[in-house]
């Protein structure tokens, strides 16, 4: 199970219907809760990984259902906006309750979205790749609108994640 984390706005939707639909909607709605959706994706090694997703709604008043979700997930992607110091903020305070109440072998990304507004940016790269480096997570960044970097950011997921033991 995969749970994505961050502030409201930050495009955890719209990485998710791009990956699992392919598309991209500016008009997309505020998540209200959580929602559901699953993904499957053959890796290089020809291992196959299904996705079960959770998108967890980012407003405040949520932030108390997230733990729901990311408690049983094997994976949690932490999702901010690169135009936005205020959702890094947010970023780094996720890191810090998935290490304080997620599975110990739990495995994280650190997501910089919006990456196609680049000159709008006002969180350096650096400061994302030093934030998921610090924490054991890896690091990437997206542009849900130009699809740049989503199928990356899953195929590498999955090739983190713990692999059944081949029986004898």
């Amino acid at each position: 199970m995969l749970v994505l984390l961050g502030d409201s706005g930050v495009g955890k939707s719209c990485i998710v219907l791009r990956f699992v639909r392919g598309q991209f909607d500016a008009t997309s709605k505020v998540t209200v809760g959580a929602s559901f959706l699953s993904q499957t994706i053959a890796l290089q090694d020809s291992t196959t990984v299904k996705f079960e997703i959770w998108d967890t709604a980012g407003q405040e008043r949520y932030s108390a259902l997230a733990p729901l979700y990311y408690r049983g997930a094997g994976v949690a992607v932490i999702v901010y906006d690169i135009t936005s110091p205020e959702s890094f903020k947010k970023a780094q305070y996720w890191v810090k309750e998935l290490q304080k109440h997620g599975s110990p072998d739990i495995v994280m990304a650190l997501v910089g979205n919006k990456a196609d507004l680049h000159e709008k940016r006002e969180v350096p790269t650096e400061d994302g790749m030093e934030l998921a480096e610090k924490n054991g997570m890896f690091f990437i960044e997206t542009s849900a609108k130009t699809a740049d970097n989503i199928n990356q950011l899953f195929e590498e997921i999955g090739k983190r994640l713990p692999r059944p033991a081949p029986s004898s």
